[in-house]
């Protein structure tokens, strides 16, 4: 294998591997940038992932080929009806942003498996209409950068970069972004300027749900093809840590996603890469938790969340 083909097969996995990080990431950096902590995120990708799921199981015959983009959709709203919970109980009643954010967690797999029982009468159901690779018609044939990144590659992942762009853009540079930073570092200035805290702290998080439901549809539709209880493990965690090792910008996330997405997508390749393929695969699937256990006790320290971040608003006061 030469070494233009084994870059393509690495970057493509990276790509697709790291979709799900790069949404969910950026989801979760509205929500704290807006004074709302959504250790959530976990449970909000189970619950994206199941409703994509079933979206394309039951539609699959109506819309053919478009079903997994539809599903995708419908997996953001889901996402974003589910992230309602934990803006209820941390804005109007004021609840513990770590303890709601885990009880979306323990709930949402819970529910999904429940929910299959009841629909399908199993547990664990499989989809047959997924998102595949991709070719970018035209960029293929740009010498060697078109083999590597737009030969058999992820359209989600590209989508997903344009997103981070956009993000950071809606964030730094409009006024809907200057507004949701500064109740997330100083709500009750803002409050006196007139801005309507509690709005903007939902919006945060019900963005953060919309972005978390697409991550979490994209990993049913493009890499698991199905949904179980474990179909979601642990990437919401993962996503939480590129948003803080990202130090809670959405380039950051990005490319904090793609890390992960790389150190992911290793386990699946190995076998096609020389020298990798030695390592054993058991020691390649830890290395995402690894990288992600080494980021927090790194940077958790030094990443500077927003002021406000996590503290309850009341008001009054």
């Amino acid at each position: 294998m030469n070494i233009v083909n084994m870059l393509q097969i690495i970057v493509s996995n990276m790509l697709i591997y790291s979709t799900p990080f790069i949404f969910t990431s950026i989801g979760g950096v509205f929500s704290e940038r807006g004074g709302i902590v959504n250790v959530g995120l976990e449970g909000i990708m189970t619950m994206g992932a199941f409703s994509s799921v079933v979206f394309n199981l039951t539609f699959a015959g109506s819309f053919g080929a478009a079903t997994p983009w539809l599903s995708v959709i419908f997996g953001a709203l889901i996402g974003g009806i589910f992230s309602l919970l934990h803006a209820v109980a941390t804005i109007n009643f004021r609840a513990d942003h770590i303890i709601s954010g885990t009880v979306l967690n323990l709930m949402a797999p819970a529910l999904g498996v429940f929910l299959l029982q009841v629909i399908y009468n199993q547990g664990q159901v499989n989809i047959n209409t997924q998102i595949g690779y991709w070719n970018f018609p035209g960029l293929t044939h740009i010498p060697v950068i078109g083999k590597i990144f737009f030969t058999q590659t992820s359209l989600p992942a590209f989508l997903a970069i344009i997103v981070a762009i956009l993000s950071w853009w809606i964030l730094f540079k409009t006024k809907f972004g200057l507004r949701l930073r500064s109740v997330g570092e100083n709500p009750q200035a803002a409050d006196t300027l007139g801005i309507n805290v509690y709005l903007y702290r939902y919006m945060g998080v019900i963005i953060s749900g919309i972005l978390g439901g697409i991550g979490g549809a994209f990993f049913a539709q493009a890499i698991s093809g199905n949904f179980a209880v474990t179909t979601i493990a642990g990437q919401g965690f993962i996503s939480l840590a590129a948003m803080i090792f990202g130090k809670w910008n959405p380039i950051g996330a990005l490319l904090a996603s793609l890390l992960f997405g790389l150190s992911t997508s290793l386990a699946v390749v190995s076998a096609q890469i020389p020298g990798v393929n030695h390592i054993p695969s058991t020691f390649l699937q830890m290395l995402p938790y690894i990288i992600t256990i080494v980021v927090l006790a790194a940077f958790l320290g030094k990443a500077v969340a927003p002021k406000a971040d996590g503290i309850n608003y009341i008001k009054s006061k």
